[in-house]
């Protein structure tokens, strides 16, 4: 297989797309280094492969002072290799499930046939099913579902009303963050984001004020994506004010409200504040012991397991490895645990592992991960940019082979 990298031309790095991107502006690399606030040591070694660009502060850094798109860095959207067939099957689908988002809001013009074979209980199977492949990060299967399903909905939307129409939003709210996170785990940010807005205005339409609030949930995440911490901490602010005005909350608020600790944990990580990102993890814990169990609300899940692994993700996000290893180490998924978060687990294992310096353990842990989501894993950003920089230092038969999949090498 080490023949076989051979063949292929070497993949550009973040840090060799860092370099062009400098380049572009006519700076050095001391400029970068001043404007960023890194050493100019670390532009030297980001550059030139030595040093694994992956973290979302760094790269998020390099990108405002770029004034560029983080993804310009990292090189989303991913591309795979001709010769993984799943993963070009998986891509195939992206345009369409597009042209599906830009429809949203516009006439829908069913034909006959259409109008006769709308089905609301049929709808649901079809959202569950659509929904199962999100959990299992099968995106070639959600690629191929979510065309049809997003314009039946969008059929539905039009033809129905009252209660019914409540009950098609919320459905169609549903398919639109499967295909958020189709486009996403992909590397098709810009779609993405055009999903998230979709599953706002749809929520909007359900009526369920808890329902709303969930799609600010992805709302946030939008803007934390691309480094605006203060815009997401807004949203995330205002979400845990209303939730907290709540009287005697159900479990799905609690639920909500942990949730919304998570993601402010997540957004005051990248942007290098750890005693609030630690304090938000703090009240997520507690929304979980209070909730006493796993939930699965709006096909949001929290409770103590996902909040056990959020506890392993926040360490790697601010690249502490030996802390992140040592809470992982202390997990248990449950039997039947979402095959996406699960492999999630695994890719912050094998991250955590490569700031230790633990290579073995982490090609081991990223091998985990891409046996239970392959395409998930392929284009995971954070994956490749640390897998090539293991390749570029240190090749070896197994790694180069995971490299060669990843399409890195």
């Amino acid at each position: 297989m080490a023949h076989t990298a051979d063949i292929h031309p070497p993949a550009e790095s973040n840090g060799q797309r860092l370099a062009r991107l400098r380049a572009r502006h006519r700076w050095t690399q001391q400029r970068l280094a001043t404007e960023s606030g890194y050493s100019l040591a670390a532009i030297r070694a980001f550059e030139q492969g030595r040093r694994s660009l992956d973290r979302p502060a760094v790269v998020l850094a390099f990108a405002q002072a770029l004034d560029c798109h983080p993804t310009e860095i990292t090189g989303a959207p991913y591309v795979p290799v001709q010769a993984d067939r799943d993963g070009q099957q998986a891509v195939a689908s992206v345009a369409a499930v597009r042209r599906a988002l830009l429809r949203h809001g516009r006439p829908a013009r069913p034909t006959e046939a259409e109008v006769a074979a709308m089905d609301l209980p049929e709808l649901r199977t079809r959202v569950d099913e659509a929904n199962a492949h999100r959990q299992a990060a099968a995106l070639t299967r959600s690629g191929e579902v979510l065309p049809a399903l997003l314009r039946d909905l969008q059929v539905a939307a039009e033809l129905t009303h009252a209660d019914h129409r409540r009950q098609v939003f919320g459905l169609l709210a549903s398919a639109y963050e499967c295909a958020m996170q189709y486009l996403y785990k992909l590397g098709h940010t810009s779609d993405a984001t055009l999903a998230t807005e979709r599953v706002v205005w749809a929520s909007r339409e359900t009526g369920n004020p808890l329902r709303v609030l969930a799609a600010h949930w992805y709302d946030a995440g939008e803007f934390l994506a691309i480094g605006e911490h203060e815009e997401a901490g807004a949203i995330i602010d205002e979400a845990l004010t209303e939730l907290g005005a709540i009287r005697s909350p159900g479990p799905e608020a609690v639920s909500l409200r942990g949730a919304f600790h998570l993601k402010a944990s997540l957004n005051l990580a990248r942007a290098t504040d750890t005693k609030g990102a630690v304090r938000h993890l703090g009240h997520a814990h507690q929304a979980a012991d209070d909730l006493g169990e796993d939930r699965n609300d709006w096909q949001m899940q929290f409770g103590p397991t996902n909040t056990a692994l959020w506890a392993v993700s926040l360490p790697v996000e601010m690249g502490r490895g030996k802390d992140a290893v040592a809470r992982a180490e202390k997990v248990r998924l449950p039997q039947g645990y979402s095959r996406e978060r699960h492999s999630h687990f695994h890719i912050d294992r094998g991250r955590a592992y490569f700031y230790n310096g633990q290579r073995e353990e982490a090609l081991r842990a990223f091998i985990d991960a891409e046996r239970l989501a392959p395409q998930a894993t392929r284009a995971h950003a954070g994956v490749r940019e640390t897998v090539g920089t293991m390749i570029r230092t240190q090749k070896r038969g197994e790694l180069v082979e995971l490299g060669i999949r990843l399409g890195v090498v």
